[in-house]
């Protein structure tokens, strides 16, 4: 009695393996967002203080940012404050800049 394989066909059912991987992984990533978190106006006028006061003494500030329903930590010398666009210019190494969205700071720690 002779064998009889199907060769590439038995693999074929097998080939949505790393879309399946690359979902998974999308799915738990979805659960692991958070809201962004409301912060009334105290906290924003705490915020400016800590900002201030780290700009005028140039003292690194460590900012906590939400992105999208992650959080992202930042530390750096705050170089500029755009009050039009609302924005901060942060020095994170010697002439590397990042600018953040003043809207999406939901920590400001000074760092001293």
């Amino acid at each position: 009695m002779a064998i009889r394989d199907r060769g590439k066909l038995k693999w074929r059912p097998a080939s949505f393996i790393p879309e399946g991987f690359a979902m998974t992984r999308a799915m738990f990533k979805d659960q692991e967002r958070q809201e962004k978190p409301i912060l009334d106006e105290y906290q924003r006028e705490e915020f400016d203080q800590r900002i201030g006061y780290a700009m005028e003494f140039n003292l690194p500030v460590e900012l906590t940012i939400w992105t999208d329903g992650f959080t992202e930590v930042i530390t750096g010398n705050i170089h500029y404050i755009d009050p039009i666009q609302h924005h901060l210019r942060v020095e994170i190494k010697p002439g590397v800049f990042q600018h953040v969205d003043l809207d999406n700071v939901i920590r400001v720690v000074v760092v001293e």
